[in-house]
């Protein structure tokens, strides 16, 4: 008890002391004293959800209120910036997983890979790393993180086998993959819906350097816990058998209709992703308005399919809490936007990097990781976003900007403990599970070897790709 009040009262030190340094360092750079003042109301919360993570929302109120009560932000400024097309996307995505989780669709296809792949251990860790990385692709880290810990756990009950480096291994492919699309990370949302990327622009440059992320980080895997997969053997050998798909569906409580109508929304929610941008091009539309519309589609069938249940499905399987914390720290950035914090600190960075847009491109996505490895990625990445609108008003090239934030906020995640959500929530399920409790300093030895190694290649592969990317500076649509 005495501890836990020391180690409180410290953390409230920290807090003031944070608080009050950051807008009087940045004084030092050439803001004015009302663009210190807003830097004071965001550092309200970003730093109460660095130093007291389970009342972020709460800090949240407090740094609003604090810009709205000093005439920073106004009533139609804080919806205008709240990121509302992100919150509705976010919405929508959580209905449809909350709906195919319900009818435990993950479940069941990770028991039916499992049949496939037999009793090897190293195959099928391989096979679990893939379909970590692909799901959180396809859906979201969290829930690709939920359903692959669940199903490793479920293997690994009643073994005498530490699952903690299995869970490892899991995330860090899990925080890897969602680098992939831009479904698999709120990253990726935002990312997207403030520079006018399509589904597509994703494929073609995300996914590809996402793929080789992945394979050095299964081979670093293999190798940093050879002795824990050696002893998956025992584990193995007989553990499933040979079960019916009607076997799996009954201990799962899901039933072959609830799946198959899972798999077609699915697939088809997914199709539609992907083919947001002809979809716009073919009805003459802005950019990623599909985006956010085959969302809205997928939920509403979701909705619909539901019936009765719909209301509990929305009440339950959206996270409110996260969104609305959204919501107000999209709100306290775009105030540094509008009172030009961000074009000051864009300034400076332009200065320090003498125009070179291999110096640019290297600092954003290594500031982007070390600041996603102290932090949530969501806000190191959204701190970042105004300040690319104005390096691109400075006449320089922005497209390679956002692949390295997006690098630096899904693969910094891997280096700590609260580096992701991901992170959190899988060691969250293993102490609810009672099996076992992931301290700081384990994870923080392979979690920044992984880390590490996986943002240099991708910083190498982003550069050596900079003449092949397109050159015209234009207007970010909706950034703000």
């Amino acid at each position: 008890m005495i501890g836990d009040l020391v180690s409180e009262k410290r953390d409230w030190i920290w807090y003031a002391l944070c608080v009050l340094a950051t807008p009087l360092l940045l004084l030092q750079i050439g803001l004015d004293a009302r663009q210190a003042l807003a830097v004071g109301g965001f550092s309200v919360t970003l730093y109460g959800a660095i130093f007291f993570w389970k009342y972020r929302l709460a800090f949240a109120c407090f740094g609003i209120s604090l810009l709205l009560c000093a005439g920073l932000l106004d009533v139609p400024h804080l919806i205008e910036f709240a990121g509302l097309d992100i919150i509705l996307f976010l919405v929508c995505m959580m209905t449809v997983i909350g709906f195919l989780e319900e009818r435990h669709f993950f479940e069941v296809v990770i028991d039916r890979l499992l049949l496939v792949v037999g009793p090897h251990p190293k195959r099928i860790m391989v096979v679990m790393m893939v379909m970590a990385a692909v799901s959180a692709a396809l859906v979201d880290e969290v829930t690709s993180i939920l359903f692959m810990v669940a199903a490793m756990l479920n293997l690994l009950e009643r073994a005498k086998v530490n699952p903690i480096p299995y869970i490892l291994m899991l995330v860090f492919t899990t925080n890897i993959g969602s680098s992939a699309t831009v479904v698999g990370n709120p990253v990726g949302v935002i990312i997207a819906l403030r520079s006018g990327l399509t589904f597509l622009d994703f494929l073609r440059w995300a996914t590809p350097i996402s793929i080789v992320c992945l394979v050095l980080a299964i081979a670093i895997c293999l190798s940093l816990f050879k002795k824990d997969i050696a002893a998956l053997k025992g584990v193995l050998t007989g553990k499933k058998g040979e079960r019916k798909l009607e076997e799996m569906l009954e201990a799962e409580h899901a039933t072959k209709k609830g799946v198959q109508i899972s798999g077609w929304l699915f697939g088809g929610v997914i199709l539609g992703l992907v083919l947001h941008h002809p979809l716009e091009n073919w009805l003459n539309l802005p950019n990623n308005t599909m985006l956010l519309g085959v969302a809205l589609i997928g939920a509403g069938f979701a909705l619909a399919f539901s019936g009765e249940t719909a209301r509990g499905l929305d009440e339950k399987r959206v996270d409110w809490w996260t969104l609305t914390f959204f919501l107000m720290l999209f709100a306290s950035v775009g105030t540094l936007k509008q009172a030009g914090v961000t074009s000051v600190i864009a300034q400076r960075i332009i200065e320090l990097c003498g125009g070179s847009i291999t110096l640019l491109t290297t600092l954003f996505g290594w500031s982007s990781w070390l600041l996603t490895s102290l932090m949530d990625n969501v806000l190191a990445v959204a701190t970042f976003v105004p300040i690319v609108n104005d390096v691109a008003n400075a006449g320089l090239q922005t497209f390679p900007l956002w692949w390295a934030m997006l690098m630096g906020g899904t693969l910094g995640g891997n280096a700590t403990l609260i580096g992701s959500t991901a992170n959190i929530v899988a060691a969250g399920v293993l102490e609810r599970r009672q099996m076992g409790e992931i301290t700081f300093a384990q994870w923080l030895k392979p979690g920044l070897i992984v880390a590490i190694a996986t943002m240099i290649v991708a910083t190498l592969l982003i550069l050596a790709q900079l003449s092949l990317m397109p050159q015209t500076v234009s207007p970010i649509p909706g950034l703000h």
